[in-house]
């Protein structure tokens, strides 16, 4: 019968577990022989494919429901170049947005003059500074910052 199984699966280009033989058929498909046997009980139902199996979407729906919350975004599922993820303009913009929150703070505070407020301000429309911790050494090198 494993003989049969295995002619049978490759007659119907499957694996051998997809094989199944109808059961009241034994007898008949036991005497089968030649391949051409093997074809005249598929022909007539007596030996067929299992069904195949069926893909769960489950899953998928699972993690479409993350990334539509922004997660499963880390580093390995990037694609695309350094600026194609976030532009230059983009950084440029929330670079900017930073340092001037913190000079507003400063300001807000008293810890800055508006004069010196200002020159700053232009620098940072400059792009002078790299980054907020930039602004800070700066205030402090050049004793910007009043103190209370």
């Amino acid at each position: 019968m494993i003989n049969k199984k295995l002619l049978a699966a490759k007659i119907l280009k499957v694996s051998p577990k997809k094989v199944k033989f109808a059961p009241d058929a034994l007898e008949e498909i036991g005497k089968a022989l030649t391949r051409s046997d093997i074809r005249g009980l598929i022909a007539v139902g007596k030996i067929y494919k299992d069904n195949p199996n069926q893909h769960s979407l489950a899953r998928a729906r699972k993690n479409a429901e993350q990334k539509r919350k922004g997660r499963r975004g880390g580093r390995g599922s990037r694609k695309g170049k350094k600026y194609s993820l976030v532009s230059r303009k983009e950084q440029w913009v929330n670079r900017v947005r930073g340092q001037r929150e913190l000079i507003r703070e400063l300001k807000e505070k008293k810890l800055l003059s508006p004069q010196n407020y200002q020159m700053i301000y232009l620098k940072v429309k400059g792009g002078f500074f790299r980054n907020k911790r930039h602004v800070k050494l700066y205030l402090n090198e050049y004793k910007l910052i009043e103190k209370k």
